[in-house]
């Protein structure tokens, strides 16, 4: 559950002293350029996205389906080959620092400063690990901040720790340039099946801007400490969007609900909700280029099926929602991403991965953005 108030101080490590603790992995392993593929491959090739050149694909050698994924987005938004990078890694959602280190970070790495182009965006696929043993980090946030070695996680969650992670990008109303922040927008591919990954590719590309529904659920037993101060940015979120002439509501108090309209954008507490209710949740519904955010401090912790624990975003995905922010493990409130400038971002012309990542306020955390990052359907 996620905590609010004066934080628990009990994080006291940072990546680079706990690895050398760590036994250490197998080598690295950087494959061929080329994607293989079992059967014939009949997805159409279209014209390159404008910012297709800016986009480097991950993907797993030891995953059939991260190897699947990676080539079908890249043919659908016209991604080179050269930028399209292997690794050889355990196709598990966890794995231990010196595996992530050796296996991922040093061959991505790699190819991010060796491409002859310019790299903006990152893209993980279902097949790549999502986060750090112990620690819980997740890999996606670490490597959008690959460029910025000298940072490291706090040793304990204090203010003075937290001011070292800011986002630079975050808050921010410009288009995103990786020589502007140091950074490169990360973004994963991932759902419950190959099926799911691929409809949601789709329905990000054939996205077009929609007037609504956007809806926004506050929590009743949300209504104190820091928790209120992340549930007032619902209706902050609700109230620009409305003012734009864009169709959203906010619900404020009653029973978990779920509007039977398709939605164009949803943000609430989840499972977090006192009236949460799963049959509900599980009745959402999305359009094609939809987007997502719930407080829920372990809504990302796996996107393979599995019974119990916290609402997932996994299910939003099955559901049609075609991007969201979701957390590998516990984030605390302060480094929740932010509804109010998420879908201000979003409706104003920005792309998936900018509006997130402008929304979030820390990096090398628990954060793990799930979509295509070039889906603009506001943006033409």
């Amino acid at each position: 559950m996620i905590t609010s108030g004066n934080l628990a101080t009990g994080i006291r490590w940072s990546l680079r002293a706990l690895a050398s603790a760590v036994a250490l992995g197998v080598a690295v392993g950087c494959g061929d350029l080329r994607l293989p593929s079992s059967q014939p491959d009949e997805t159409p090739i279209v014209k390159p996205h404008p910012l297709a050149e800016h986009v480097l694909v991950v993907v797993n050698n030891k995953s059939p389906d991260s190897l699947a994924i990676g080539e079908y987005y890249a043919k659908k938004r016209g991604i080179p080959a050269t930028n399209i990078v292997h690794v050889n890694c355990p196709p598990e959602e966890e794995v231990s620092r010196y595996e992530y280190y050796d296996l991922i970070e040093e061959p991505v790495a790699h190819r991010l400063h060796e491409s002859r182009f310019t790299l903006d965006y990152l893209v993980t696929t279902k097949g790549i690990p999502l986060r750090i043993k112990n620690s819980g980090l997740s890999i996606n946030a670490l490597l959008a901040a690959i460029d910025l070695s000298d940072l490291q996680p706090p040793r304990t969650i204090d203010e003075q720790s937290l001011k070292s992670l800011i986002n630079p990008y975050f808050g921010k109303q410009e288009h995103f340039l990786h020589r502007d922040f140091k950074l490169f927008l990360t973004t994963r591919l991932d759902g419950y099946s190959l099926a799911a990954v691929k409809l949601m590719i789709d329905r990000s590309v054939e996205a077009t801007a929609e007037k609504g529904l956007f809806f926004f659920a506050e929590a009743e037993n949300r209504r104190t400490g820091g928790f209120a101060a992340m549930q007032s940015t619902l209706g902050l979120a609700n109230a620009k969007l409305q003012t734009k002439g864009l169709v959203s509501r906010i619900q404020t108090s009653g029973v978990f609900s779920a509007p039977t309209e398709e939605l164009m954008g949803y943000a609430s507490w989840g499972s977090n909700d006192g009236w949460f209710n799963a049959d509900v949740y599980h009745k959402l519904k999305f359009k094609p280029g939809s987007i997502a955010q719930t407080f829920v401090s372990t809504s990302g912790r796996t996107f393979n099926h599995t019974t119990g624990g916290q609402s997932l975003m996994a299910d939003l995905i099955d559901q049609g929602c075609c991007g969201c922010a979701a957390y590998v493990s516990e984030p605390y409130v302060f480094s929740l991403n932010r509804p109010d400038i998420l879908f201000d971002r979003y409706t104003s012309g920005y792309n998936l991965a900018e509006s997130f990542w402008m929304a979030s306020p820390i990096l090398k955390w628990k954060e793990v953005i799930v979509g295509d990052p070039l889906c603009n359907p506001y943006g033409h």
